[in-house]
């Protein structure tokens, strides 16, 4: 059975090897936690926050630390970009067209991944977060409902020091962030949690859902907290084109 799992292909594993390259130009990377080696070739899905349109790069090198090739759940946008698009789709990552119909299309797809063996990385906020101090947001379903189509586990990844390289609305004022970078190397740290416990809730009772994501988002949250102890509130890079909202605030455990 084995034989016919989903295998991440060598190109992607050395994409991974230049993230982590590409990171340690810019910044000082720090990864803690792990993830269980029964898990480590999937199935599994890895649920990240997103602060940043440098998240990929960091995630795809912090988990070529730990030995993982995910399959990241990306925005149509990057699929559509000549030479990108084609390397996107040949290392299997799965595309996400937001606002539209197609995006259950897309859950169905990575529910498949999963299945079939596969290491899927989600960002159960769906959209880089705009909470003012920059803590995840309220989820969406999406992550949730992937873990109750395939019965993966769900292991929480929080991130901290992305931002600092990468405004939000790169690429524009990507040179001066990436130049900053240079100078600076901000620490960039990534922490994989234990698995969230959701298996009380995968009957698919009313809520359940709703009840799975907010456990996700808390697990994130808590692995998030030590990576930020002298910033517990409002970051200390804030940068001035991020806009903010909080429509979508979620409850969290303040540092102290």
């Amino acid at each position: 059975m084995n034989s016919t799992l989903w295998r991440a292909p060598l190109f992607w594993r050395g994409a991974q090897t230049l993230a982590r390259v590409a990171v340690g130009l810019v910044g000082r990377l720090e990864v803690t936690g792990d993830v269980p080696d029964a898990l480590r070739r999937g199935p599994l899905i890895l649920a990240a926050n997103h602060i940043s349109p440098f998240d990929p790069v960091v995630l795809a090198a912090a988990c070529r630390v730990r030995d993982v090739a995910p399959r990241i759940m990306a925005t149509g946008g990057l699929f559509r970009t000549p030479v990108i698009g084609a390397l996107m789709r040949h290392a299997g990552h799965i595309r996400v067209d937001r606002g539209t119909a197609a995006v259950h299309r897309s859950l169905e797809v990575a529910a498949q991944a999963v299945a079939g063996g596969s290491v899927v990385l989600v960002y159960p906020e769906g959209r880089i977060g705009l909470d003012p101090g920059m803590w995840p947001e309220r989820g969406k379903t999406g992550t949730a409902r992937l873990a109750f189509a395939s019965g993966a586990a769900v292991v929480p990844v929080a991130q901290w020091g992305s931002h600092e390289v990468l405004p939000y609305h790169a690429p524009k004022g990507m040179l001066r962030g990436v130049a900053r970078a240079l100078v600076r190397r901000p620490v960039i740290r990534v922490h994989f949690g234990a698995p969230v416990a959701i298996d009380d809730l995968r009957s698919g009772s009313p809520g359940s859902a709703r009840q799975a994501t907010d456990r996700i988002i808390d697990a994130i949250t808590e692995g998030l907290v030590p990576l930020r102890p002298d910033e517990p509130d409002l970051p200390r890079h804030v940068d001035p084109g991020r806009p903010v909202d909080t429509a979508r605030a979620h409850r969290r455990h303040r540092a102290g």
